[in-house]
């Protein structure tokens, strides 16, 4: 894309600004504003600083450069809190869109799927969160990043948190989610399709122009905004969005399990729900505040006791339960535990504070989990040891495993040893010899009248 209004000001016209500054707006923009590979001709650059003065690398279908790039760089494509992948699933969902998070108020299937495909196998990562607004966006490409949302989650929990809204498009994501939270006030479903036409033919007729469309084949320009919208053309397009709607009502019913089947989806003909109606229909698990959620979903994932902390983030009661309190019949949805969800289905966003962690169904189930866990923090405690060893700390990782040393603990501690470094080598203490400067004559006339008024 060529962005005229930046590059009319970066180009042919002279400046008053520092090269390297000149430098640093190329790499980091000139690609973007012009649309193509830079060539930097008379100043010779070294071939490290050409590569930041290329394309960005970028998210695909059939590649995932992007995400690949983050790695190699020692970076994740998300963010990271607590062994947890957070990813963004906010704005405008569209299908192509080359980069990672939201851009412009929009979010592409493209960059969540290379976000959730490097959390899938990144073993470090311990769950993954998606952190979802959104009221909807394009068909083409949900459907697949829905049933990849549904394949990792076979593999790692994943929770999906709705910020406010996750309506469409969002929700058809947020469903595949072993769990969704969504606060009082947030909203989901809009379990539909939509088609619009705009028929511009009487206010072209009104000023005067006469479109023509010459074209070869009896159904090339369907649906044109310069005519009315015939019968049978309206009449294949509402098949075609029933079909979908078909097929979207059965992808909820797939990610929900027992919870909400096709035939209950379809039967809301497109509604949305607030609060706790969304989890008596449903269409949801639980109603918390996001911080108390993702608190307990931390706990799940780290097989950690609930806090009973009733500070930010940590509340021990839920939203759902005070929903319950206000409104006794209007969360019995959530009192029945589902057999297809591996969680606990009883107040899913936080726990009771005195309930231990909730076990596998059987010991092979614990065996292979605590297998699992184990191998994802010696993975984390390698990945610690690597990163000290090119600061200059060494870690025995093989010792750490064995005394069971988490990888909170082992950061902190080369945190510590930097630091301390750090500090023994900003302060020395070091005398000067007593040859390095004259002494001071006012100190030396301080000390010839001591010496003349000492009896003798």
């Amino acid at each position: 894309m060529f962005h005229a209004q930046i590059a009319q000001r970066a180009f042919n016209t002279p400046l008053l600004v520092e090269p390297s500054k000149a430098m640093a707006f190329l790499s980091g923009l000139g690609p973007r504003i012009t649309g193509r590979q830079l060539r930097l001709a008379g100043i010779e650059v070294p071939p490290e600083d050409m590569a930041h003065v290329a394309l960005p690398a970028r998210a695909g279908i059939l590649s995932n450069s992007l995400a690949e790039q983050y790695q190699r760089d020692g970076q994740t494509p998300f963010a990271m809190v607590d062994g947890i992948a957070v990813i963004e699933v906010s704005g405008v969902l569209v299908h192509r869109g080359a980069w990672i998070g939201q851009s412009s108020g929009q979010t592409s299937y493209e960059g969540i799927a290379a976000q959730l495909a490097a959390a899938a196998s990144d073993p470090a990562v311990r769950g993954i969160a998606l952190e979802i607004d959104s009221f909807g966006g394009e068909v083409a490409g949900v459907f697949d990043l829905a049933d990849a949302i549904r394949s990792v989650r076979a593999a790692k929990p994943v929770w999906a948190f709705v910020a406010e809204h996750a309506f469409s498009a969002g929700y058809a994501l947020a469903s595949q989610a072993d769990r969704i939270i969504l606060p009082r006030t947030g909203a989901v479903g809009s379990i539909g399709v939509v088609v619009m036409h705009a028929d511009l033919s009487g206010q072209l007729s009104d000023a005067g122009v006469t479109v023509t469309l010459i074209h070869s084949g009896a159904h090339k320009v369907d649906g044109n905004p310069y005519a009315p919208l015939p019968d049978p053309v309206r009449a294949r397009i509402q098949s075609e969005i029933d079909s979908i709607r078909t097929l979207f009502a059965e992808t909820v019913a797939v990610g929900r399990g027992r919870r909400l089947s096709a035939d209950a989806a379809m039967a809301t003909e497109a509604e949305c729900y607030r609060g706790a109606e969304a989890v008596a229909a449903g269409l949801a698990d639980g109603v918390s505040d996001p911080a108390s959620a993702f608190a307990a979903f931390a706990d799940h994932v780290n097989r950690r006791s609930p806090s009973r902390s009733a500070g930010p983030g940590r509340a021990p009661q839920s939203q759902l339960s005070k929903e319950k309190m206000m409104k006794p019949n209007a969360t019995t949805a959530t009192e029945t535990p589902d057999p297809e969800t591996p969680e606990e289905q009883t107040s899913p966003a936080a726990p009771a504070p005195n309930s231990p962690t909730p076990a596998p169904a059987s010991n092979g189930d614990a065996a292979a989990f605590a297998l699992s866990l184990a191998r994802a923090e010696a993975a984390e405690l390698a990945t610690i040891g690597a990163q000290a060893a090119r600061l200059g700390v060494h870690i025995d990782v093989a010792e750490a495993v064995q005394k069971g040393i988490r990888p909170d603990a082992l950061r902190a501690s080369v945190l510590n040893q930097l630091a301390a470094r750090s500090d023994a080598a900003a302060i020395a203490v070091v005398p000067p010899p007593k040859s390095a400067a004259p002494e001071s004559p006012l100190l030396a006339a301080v000390k010839r009248a001591a010496s003349a008024a000492k009896p003798t």
